[in-house]
């Protein structure tokens, strides 16, 4: 049996199918379609989640629909009925979307929570990333991609597997049986911070000796650049100048780079350790990711040192420690003068950036936000002027 209601929103009409559509009642669906679609110019759009079958009759009628309205696109087909369109080569020939797996994540525990997602675990064997944004359909796929190019070229990653609709939201579901973040194990036992930061560098040493193409991931100079201009209106002139200049004269290299390293972004599985987190995956010089790690486990919590705890679970005293491990294990044989020059590299470029930041966060706290400015100002104008070059 066949049903069909319309609906029409602006320029798009949305007719959802519903039961069969085969070679019994092919003609009258084709007519109720097209009755429903006479004369509407616009995008149209077949939802047929509730659709259960289309046989090859069926697909005729969709295949005359397309040719008679080119901006015809087909959602929420079920895995069966998306084999189908698959198979006989419809998927090729317009947009058909998959419809997504249905999942709560009420009660779960959090184990991670970014500027882009919240991360949760939901059994022994899986976590779900869940996107803030409501429109993240794209945003999903496109970290998916970044995971798989970085796996393929090997850097240890968790590639996700599914994407499943969160309420209103949609996230991706990694199969990450019994992991832990680095968090969690330094949370449990503060004594391996100095292991975990050792096994923390062998990552990131993987990922910046891993050359991309000229253009193969977004460029965090230019956004680093971004950040510098903009203090120019909040600074002494010959700081912000300088500053600028800095930034501009960062060697322009083709490392890959994570740019959102922290604990919370590195998972243990049986004695293995992966990365997650992959949509700000980036490309250039290794002083953006030190500047990120920087801001993590210091930056941000300038001002409140408790931000370090809400952020990552550690105390800040751990937090430092965590950081200078992680210089003086990935710079080995460094003296402490040169991890200290590398760290005021770092914190330039972290502050340039909570600089701009808190400027342009609308929603905070103005005693907070005022005390954060005035910091991060200070440090610029003390840090600027000792640094020739921000590059090592």
């Amino acid at each position: 049996m066949f049903q069909m209601t319309a609906k029409q929103e602006d320029n798009q009409l949305t007719l959802a199918l519903a039961g069969r559509i085969d070679s019994t009642n092919a003609a009258a669906a084709e007519a109720e379609i097209n009755g429903a679609a006479a004369g509407f110019a616009g995008a149209l759009v077949l939802d047929i989640e509730k659709l259960d079958y289309i046989s090859s009759a069926g697909l005729r009628v969709i295949l005359r629909l397309k040719k008679s309205n080119a901006d015809t696109k087909i959602i929420n087909a079920s895995s069966e009925v998306y084999e189908i369109f698959d198979m006989t080569g419809f998927t090729e020939m317009m947009e058909i979307a998959k419809a997504y797996r249905k999942l709560s994540v009420d009660g779960c525990e959090v184990i991670g929570e970014g500027a882009n997602g919240k991360v949760y675990r939901i059994d022994a064997d899986t976590i779900v990333k869940v996107y803030k944004n409501h429109d993240a359909l794209e945003e999903i796929h496109n970290e998916r991609e970044l995971a798989r190019k970085a796996f393929v070229m090997g850097v240890p990653t968790a590639i996700p597997y599914d994407v499943v609709q969160v309420g209103d939201l949609y996230g991706s579901v990694f199969e990450l049986l019994n992991a832990k973040s680095f968090a969690k194990l330094m949370i449990e036992d503060p004594s391996k911070t100095d292991e975990l930061a050792k096994a923390s560098v062998d990552i990131l040493k993987t990922m910046h000796s891993t050359m991309l193409k000229p253009g193969e991931l977004p460029d965090k100079k230019k956004e680093a650049v971004v950040w510098a201009e903009y203090c120019l209106d909040h600074l002494p002139a010959d700081v912000g100048e300088k500053l600028v200049a800095l930034v501009k004269a960062v060697p322009d290299t083709l490392n890959m780079l994570h740019g959102d390293y922290h604990i919370k972004n590195i998972m243990q599985q049986n004695g293995e350790n992966l990365l997650i987190d992959m949509d700000t995956l980036a490309m250039g010089h290794p002083i953006f990711e030190f500047s990120a790690i920087y801001a993590a486990y210091i930056g941000f919590s300038c001002i409140d040192p408790d931000n370090v705890y809400k952020f990552i679970g550690i105390p800040a005293s751990q937090a430092k420690q965590f950081w200078q491990a992680t210089l003086k294990y990935y710079f080995a044989g460094a003296d402490e003068a040169a991890l200290r020059d590398i760290e005021n590299k770092s914190a330039v470029i972290c502050y340039a950036r909570l600089l701009r930041r808190t400027f342009r966060k609308a929603k905070e706290d103005e005693d907070y936000k005022a005390k954060m400015i005035a910091f991060c100002k200070q440090a610029l104008c003390d840090l600027v002027p000792q640094i020739d070059s921000l590059s090592f």
